[in-house]
């Protein structure tokens, strides 16, 4: 299968780390942020990488060249910064089947080999990773609205959560997403959401079921990083 690593956003709330460096390579237990990623894509079964780049990516390039542990690296550009559904059309002409999205600011201790195994499953067209959280953040993310344990829709930014079941930044996803997203339109904010993307292959009648992938921290801001080397501690 092949990994897509999004990769491009300044990280401007994990200022004054990302004042000199992108993201993906502030340190976490001295290793860019990026080498877990990377290390979680290939140990579910990666067979190469996709890492699309923007704010300073020349340094990631630079870091990575064109292989990591043996695994092909490709790069794409994202000169505007606006959403992951924006993202995956970056790099739809290196797309070539199914893809393990994985944001390039999770870390995640477990790994996320349950959301392939589970994609391998006969009538599976898609996975995505999830966790249970507050209503409060619940509010400020992509919540799911299933039945019978299969997803039907996903609202971005819900008023009034119809659950509070998230998105954790892993998705399986049939090539056909790439067709999703390339339907979008632009929120409010002049972005595109991967969210509103998969919701369409939900009302297609794809069949998008969940996963829970143990602890994971999106690093944020400069308290995650020391957030995500305790859960990496205890892993």
């Amino acid at each position: 299968m092949q990994a897509l690593v999004p990769a491009a956003g300044r990280g401007s709330r994990l200022a004054p780390l990302t004042d000199d460096r992108p993201k993906g390579l502030v340190e976490v237990a001295g290793r860019p942020l990026l080498t877990y990623v990377f290390d979680t894509a290939i140990d579910a079964g990666a067979e190469s990488i996709v890492v699309v780049i923007g704010y300073k990516g020349a340094q990631i390039r630079d870091t990575f060249g064109e292989t990591y542990r043996g695994v092909p690296l490709t790069y794409v550009t994202q000169d505007d910064r606006l959403g992951l559904g924006h993202a995956v059309l970056q790099a739809r002409r290196v797309i070539e089947g199914p893809i393990l999205l994985l944001n390039g600011d999770n870390v995640f201790a477990d790994g996320v080999k349950r959301a392939i195994d589970r994609f391998a499953v006969a009538d599976v067209d898609a996975v995505l990773g999830v966790e249970e959280v507050s209503e409060s953040v619940a509010q400020t993310t992509g919540v799911l609205e299933t039945v019978d344990g299969t997803v039907v829709d996903i609202v971005e930014k819900p008023d009034d959560p119809a659950s509070r079941l998230v998105t954790t930044g892993c998705y399986v996803l049939p090539p056909e997403i790439v067709h999703a997203c390339a339907l979008l339109q632009p929120t409010a904010e002049g972005e595109y959401q991967l969210s509103e993307a998969v919701g369409l292959l939900a009302h297609a009648g794809y069949r998008i079921e969940t996963v829970s992938l143990g602890s994971r921290v999106n690093v944020n801001r400069p308290p995650d990083v020391d957030r995500a080397e305790a859960i990496l501690r205890d892993a």
